[in-house]
């Protein structure tokens, strides 16, 4: 049997257990809600159980899923892997062991993939989106080179003005942008002038992350986060912009402080905070993330402590200086034919020579980000940064900036 086929028959063994279930909800229609919704359940639980799928030996399965993988490695057929991970709990447990982490495979399989560094030694090439008339923004995985018509979406943000800041609202979901919603990751928070920003994470980045104090406390739904892990807003990046008091013409000078990083994550042999599942309590009503469940403490999934010795200092990041092209008459960076247009946004950040890094490791490109079209631009990143923080880091750039101009 085919890969393909194997394939083909899971989806219509899924298909015919919805069915079942949805067969059963009519079929209790005339009993109590309460009785009605724990028959449904049994019923489908039943028909997984039945499932030849389901009751696959553990080796034979794994096996079957190790070859899955490694011949769905890029997108779309790559959804391959995620359907198999939603088909049982025996199915979700093994995928979740044998897809490796963005840095070890340089792949974004799952949602929780946007949470963990990139891979080392090698950019993800990304691309945004820009759309002026409702302030929204959309990355996306490039899928290919030559082209950004079309891609995998990755995050959305909205444009939110306030009286004293502006705030970049980021989301799985491109059609439920705001901070309400089950699909909220974080936030990306400007001053009055644009020239600091603050990058949030709504979940902490590692286990003695903090949170900071906000007026309200947001709910997902009509329930409120468990309180073991609380969510809000947890520093992870500030972004500073050098103000341009005599109004001189030239590039922007930018720095940004990744609070949740270590200088050492950058040495040979460190170690980057990763993120291992998106802790919600209301999971199950959000069905993009079956397989991110767990009954294992939720704060067994943050790899990393937090940053508390003098050792563990914070990883800064500054952009590359270009240089004063005398031919073109204009400033140069040389982003290895990925950015096609000038301009005053475009930027390359790598490790600060205050921490301490000397020879490759303080010329190697972590995030560039560029202008390829009039509301296109090219993002790529990789180690120690995530998407997430790669994508709040660029939306800086979109900010205006009263003072840097």
């Amino acid at each position: 049997m085919s890969f393909k086929s194997i394939i083909q028959d899971m989806k219509g063994e899924l298909g015919s257990i919805s069915r079942k279930g949805f067969d059963v909800k009519f079929s209790y229609g005339l009993r109590s809600r309460s009785h009605r919704v724990v028959q449904d359940s049994s019923m489908v639980v039943d028909a997984l159980r039945q499932s030849c799928w389901a009751n696959m030996p553990p080796e034979l399965l794994r096996d079957v899923l190790m070859r899955i993988e490694a011949s769905e490695s890029a997108w779309p057929p790559r959804k391959n892997v995620v359907a198999c991970a939603g088909v049982c709990r025996s199915w979700r447990e093994i995928t979740k062991e044998i897809v490796k982490t963005p840095e070890l495979s340089a792949k974004l399989t799952f949602p929780i993939s946007l949470k963990q560094p990139g891979p080392r030694g090698s950019l993800l090439q990304c691309y945004i989106k820009r759309n002026r008339s409702n302030q929204t923004y959309h990355l996306y995985l490039g899928l290919n080179q030559a082209s950004t018509d079309d891609g995998k979406f990755l995050l959305a943000a909205r444009k939110c003005r306030r009286p004293t800041c502006t705030d970049y609202i980021i989301s799985l979901n491109a059609d439920d942008v705001s901070k309400g919603s089950t699909t909220y990751i974080g936030k990306l928070r400007s001053n009055f002038l644009g020239t600091k920003f603050t990058v949030y994470d709504a979940q902490p980045p590692n286990a003695g992350a903090r949170i900071t104090k906000s007026r309200s406390i947001r709910r997902l739904g009509s329930r409120q986060v468990s309180p073991r892990v609380p969510t809000g807003n947890y520093p992870v990046a500030h972004i500073s912009y050098e103000l341009n008091v005599l109004g001189s013409r030239g590039p922007r000078r930018m720095q940004c402080v990744m609070d949740a990083i270590p200088t050492s994550a950058i040495e040979p042999g460190g170690v980057a905070p990763t993120q291992t599942e998106f802790v919600l309590s209301n999971v199950d009503s959000f069905p993009s993330f079956p397989f991110f469940r767990s009954k294992s403490n939720r704060s067994e999934s943050l790899h990393s402590g937090p940053l508390s010795g003098p050792r563990d200092e914070m990883l800064i990041l500054k952009n590359k200086a270009p240089r004063w092209h005398e031919q073109l008459q204009c400033w140069c960076l040389n982003f290895n034919g990925r950015v096609t247009v000038a301009s005053v946004k475009n930027f390359q950040l790598v490790a600060s020579a205050e921490n301490g890094v000397a020879g490759q490791e303080h010329e190697n490109v972590i995030l560039q980000f560029g202008k390829v079209g009039k509301d296109v631009f090219t993002m790529d990143y990789q180690y120690p940064i995530s998407a997430f923080q790669a994508f709040a880091i660029c939306l800086s750039s979109f900010d205006t900036k009263i003072a840097c101009e």
